[in-house]
């Protein structure tokens, strides 16, 4: 009996599975920690260009990718990435008269967003479907990304000549791809150079770099890169300046 009159036992028994939850949620709280912490170390990996050949996102990061994609994370890195580019843009070169200073993007997941086909593939967790990503790509409703558009609009005032190179099939996907992107606003390009059926097959960076090389030998001069892949960056002929846009959801070799 406490000097109060309060039985000490009963107050234990109440108070026992109380602090036992604290605990446990203390514990469980340190071990989620942990796991963010080396789902971080795992992105970061991927956006170095260190983890490669990977086919879908570890399970254990699913939810880790759904959240950086969708809560913040993502935009803020997109803003730190349109920084640089303008940064670049506005105070380092500018186009000659002559037109031959050119701007290479990637489509997917560079200027057109495909996060809403990948919410059904839990953020890149199941792997790769050939068969359901052709279905979404030829309905042609993916949205822009915002602040690429704003970078596409730039260079396009600017004068210089914006080519749109992807490993979307031409055959598969011309109409739907144009059609998407002119919905988009993406207006005003050189040219969207998509991947014939010579080159089925052929890895994106082969492919990528022996269309950019083509540009060069048509005498321009690639003044910056923009990709969500670094086999959209890498190899020959990849520019004065590459910019990595970032995705963690999918690998493309």
């Amino acid at each position: 009996m406490s000097k109060v009159g309060v039985p000490l036992v009963p107050v234990i028994f109440v108070l026992l599975p109380l602090l036992l939850l604290a605990a446990a949620d203390s514990v469980m709280a340190a071990a989620s920690e942990q796991q963010q912490s080396r789902c971080l170390s795992w992105r970061v990996a991927v956006e170095a260009n260190n983890a490669r050949a990977w086919s879908s996102v570890p399970p254990t990061c699913i939810k880790y990718v759904e959240d950086y994609m969708l809560r913040g994370q993502y935009q803020r890195d997109l803003d730190a990435v349109t920084y640089q580019i303008f940064a670049y843009l506005n105070n380092t070169i500018n186009a000659t008269a002559d037109g031959m200073d050119a701007w290479v993007f990637d489509v997917d997941d560079t200027i057109l967003s495909n996060l809403i086909y990948y919410k059904g593939k839990h953020y890149g967790g199941d792997p790769y479907d050939p068969l359901g990503f052709r279905s979404w790509a030829q309905r042609g409703i993916c949205a822009a990304i915002p602040k690429m558009l704003r970078v596409y609009k730039r260079l396009i005032e600017k004068g210089f000549k914006v080519f749109l190179v992807t490993g979307r099939d031409a055959e598969m996907f011309n109409s739907s791809t144009s059609q998407n992107l002119d919905a988009q606003g993406f207006k005003g390009h050189e040219r969207l150079i998509m991947r014939g059926a010579d080159y089925r097959g052929v890895g994106a960076s082969v492919f990528k770099s022996t269309m950019r090389k083509q540009l060069v030998d048509e005498g321009y001069r690639i003044r910056g890169n923009v990709g969500d892949q670094w086999s959209d960056l890498l190899g020959d002929c990849n520019g004065d300046r590459i910019f990595k846009v970032p995705n963690p959801m999918y690998f493309v070799p």
